[in-house]
């Protein structure tokens, strides 16, 4: 019987494993749309399987969520952890991304408002245009993503909280949970909406130009000053 019970749960993985299959390729061609030329779709696709093959070893169906919801978020931390190793982006890239938050968070402790384009390039001494292009670059590379706004050598792990065996790491998750929203209600509004259409709802970036009417380039620089505001604001949850 014990035999007859483990052979089960071997074929219940591998079906797991080739029906799930497809969800990798759907989720690598989704990030894809979202990253630069240099990204390899393959390369996606194989840390995803991994992610699959981890989430089908510790999938845990008491705790009330569907395989696929559960092994949709261990592909897609997968993808972006092995994005993240393999991290392509210039030391002047991060230098420049440290730079805006800093400034914003002076600017803002300083005028106790929401702070412009114009202000943060004048705070940083560089023209306008100067300052877009550093907020583009920070895009493209995408070195600032919402997990990052948590993390740190002792950040939280927003991939792996809601499957927490510790209460008090899945306290800190939900706290974190709201404080982020709390801090994105402050936003600008465009700034707010471009989030929300990018995470919530899943837009490209060239969708998102079309909802607000604004070039491609455009949203990016925003969505760029958008995590660049977060991040400044939310930084006592970074180490």
């Amino acid at each position: 019987m014990v035999k007859a019970n483990a052979y089960n749960v071997h074929v219940d993985k591998s079906a797991l494993l080739e029906q799930h299959t497809v969800l990798v390729k759907r989720i690598a061609y989704h990030l894809l749309a979202r990253l630069p030329a240099s990204v390899l779709v393959d390369d996606l696709i194989q840390s995803g399987m991994i992610g699959l093959f981890e989430a089908s070893n510790n999938f845990d169906a008491t705790k009330g969520a569907s395989f696929e919801t559960f092994a949709g978020i261990r592909i897609r931390g997968a993808m972006l952890d092995e994005m993240r190793r393999g991290d392509w982006t210039p030391r002047s890239v991060h230098k420049n991304s440290r730079m805006v938050s800093n400034a914003i968070k002076e600017l803002e402790a300083k005028l106790g408002r929401d702070v412009n384009d114009s202000e943060v390039a004048e705070k940083l001494d560089i023209s306008l245009n100067e300052y877009h292009h550093i907020l583009s670059e920070v895009s493209s590379g995408k070195i600032i993503g919402i997990e990052d706004l948590a993390s740190g050598e002792n950040g939280l792990n927003l991939v792996e909280s809601n499957y927490s065996d510790d209460p008090y790491q899945d306290i800190e998750h939900l706290a974190f949970k709201k404080g982020l929203a709390d801090c994105i209600s402050t936003l600008p509004e465009r700034e707010a909406l471009v989030l929300s259409l990018y995470y919530d709802e899943e837009l490209n970036l060239r969708e998102i130009g079309k909802v607000i009417d604004v070039s491609e380039s455009r949203v990016s620089q925003i969505h760029s000053q958008a995590m660049h505001r977060l991040k400044a604001r939310m930084q006592s949850w970074q180490s």
